[in-house]
C-alpha cells in the first residue's frame, strides 16, 4: 500500500462521515452532497483495489496476512454502495447517519489494511 494514499482514503472517509453524521442528526435527508461524499470515498476504494494488485507485482509484497487484508478491502469496497442504497430506498435522515457510519467503519478499516500491509511480519 502508499502511505499517503491511505492517508488521503482515510481524511476523506473521516471527513465524509463525519458530514454526513453530522447533516443526518441535523434532519436532512440524502442529498447530492451527502451521497457525493460517499461516492467519492467510493472511487478511492477502487483505486485502492487496483493499488493492491498492481503493488505486490512492483515488489511491495504485504508482511501480514493477504487473505485478511483482501476480506478489508472486499468488505470496505462494499460498504459505501450499500449505505447509499440503504439512503435512497429509506429517505430519511437516519439512512443519512447510516451513510456516515459505513464511511467512519470504512476510514478505520483502510487503516488497518494499512497495518497488515506494511507493520506486521507474516
Amino acid at each position: 500500500m502508499i502511505l499517503w494514499f491511505t492517508i488521503v482514503t482515510v481524511a476523506v472517509a473521516a471527513i465524509g462521515g463525519v458530514l454526513c453524521v453530522v447533516l443526518g442528526l441535523a434532519g436532512r435527508r440524502p442529498s447530492d452532497l451527502t451521497v457525493g461524499a460517499v461516492a467519492v470515498l467510493e472511487v478511492l476504494l477502487i483505486a485502492q483495489v487496483v493499488i493492491a494488485v498492481v503493488a505486490p507485482l512492483a515488489g511491495n509484497p504485504p508482511t501480514g496476512s493477504l487473505l485478511e487484508y483482501w476480506v478489508y478491502l472486499v468488505s470496505a469496497v462494499l460498504l459505501p454502495p450499500a449505505g447509499v442504497v440503504w439512503a435512497l430506498l429509506e429517505r430519511s435522515r437516519w439512512s443519512t447517519v447510516i451513510m456516515g457510519i459505513a464511511a467512519l467503519a470504512v476510514a478505520v478499516m483502510v487503516w488497518r489494511m494499512q497495518v497488515i500491509w506494511t507493520i506486521q511480519l507474516a
